[in-house]
């Protein structure tokens, strides 16, 4: 007999989604250029944005009915939600318990990481661009470092491992800057994964001949870290591609999204801050739980608006089209 479960988040090219990424909030305390202006944006209003018990319903719809056996909390940035150490503890209570990680700038993180790992946080990615203080308040508009620093070590020694490190590289600004990245996360014990830039700013800024690529990574760190390619098949649906370092065991990861799309073997799915699945971070369009929640659906009317949702996502992002156009809400509004 066919189950609920069995049914799952499947579109119509055979990919099925069991990675959940639900943001928390769309605020953010920093203003990364390559996300939104110095000035910041309109927030969304409160009432428009679920509370912790909505969050814990449709992430229990997702574990429960669905089949998603991951959840990342994002944002924005996810520390500035009050309910969020809540939040955690009561999506690792979930039955069967999925894998609950976190996406964050760092700052705060040294309050609160003791905090989210005895509520059963397995581990973290933060995001840090460069460890030069001149750099950091270039690229962040804020001299917030020092912050982000404390933060990944209170990770790392609160055993929310392993401690990822996610790093944007930004033409004339931090793009000679990978290898000495590299040498503190290898240092520090920190698994760092490059991203390139992708066309998701607030300010449609985002310009394909300026992105620092992932081949020009590569041929920064190759000879001097010795890059070997990680057995491919490992791989699976994980966005990187992972290069082993001096012979192991650490590695380092390129994720690209552009110039080496994976999106035929993508597994996520997201849930923005006020209730609406994008079934790909590119998307644009969404469809609307929070509606439906509110109205009072039980719970298995919200797994089938979920996969009704999924069934029509394309085969790809389309970014290489010349008829792509940019989603309406910046990677902040969306959450990674």
């Amino acid at each position: 007999m066919t189950t609920t479960t069995q049914l799952g988040l499947a579109d119509n090219y055979g990919r099925l989604a069991t990675d959940l990424r639900v943001s928390l909030t769309d605020r953010c305390n920093l203003r990364c250029s390559y996300c939104m202006p110095e000035e910041g944006l309109d927030w969304l209003p409160k009432p428009e944005l679920l509370t912790d018990d909505e969050v814990v319903r449709l992430v229990s719809v997702a574990v429960t009915l669905l089949g998603v056996d991951e959840i990342r909390f994002t944002g924005g940035e996810p520390l500035l939600r009050r309910g969020l150490v809540d939040i955690v503890a009561r999506t690792t209570q979930l039955l069967p318990r999925p894998q609950v990680s976190l996406t964050t700038n760092g700052i705060g993180l040294a309050r609160q990481a003791v905090a989210l790992r005895e509520a059963g946080l397995d581990r973290v990615n933060v995001s840090l661009d460069t460890i030069r203080p001149d750099t950091f308040q270039q690229l962040a508009r804020r001299d917030r470092l020092n912050d982000v620093i404390a933060g990944l070590e209170a990770a790392q020694a609160a055993g929310l491992t392993p401690v990822k490190v996610n790093a944007v590289l930004m033409r004339g600004v931090n793009d000679q800057q990978a290898p000495e990245l590299l040498e503190y996360c290898l240092d520090h014990g920190y698994e760092l994964r490059f991203i390139e830039q992708m066309p998701l700013d607030a300010q449609h800024g985002w310009n394909r001949a300026t992105m620092v690529t992932a081949d020009e990574i590569l041929a920064q760190l190759g000879d001097r870290f010795g890059l070997e390619p990680t057995d491919a098949a490992a791989r699976g649906s994980a966005p990187a591609e992972s290069f082993t370092v001096r012979g192991g065991p650490q590695t380092v990861g390129i994720i690209a999204s552009v110039t080496r799309p994976f999106c035929g073997d993508c597994d996520r799915v997201r849930l923005t801050a006020d209730g609406q699945v994008r079934d790909c971070l590119f998307a644009r369009t969404e469809s609307d739980l929070r509606t439906a929640l509110r109205g009072g659906a039980d719970d298995e009317e919200l797994a089938e608006r979920w996969r009704k949702a999924m069934r029509g996502k394309l085969p790809g992002h389309g970014i290489a089209d010349p008829t792509f156009l940019q989603p309406a809400r910046p990677m902040s509004a969306i959450g990674g």
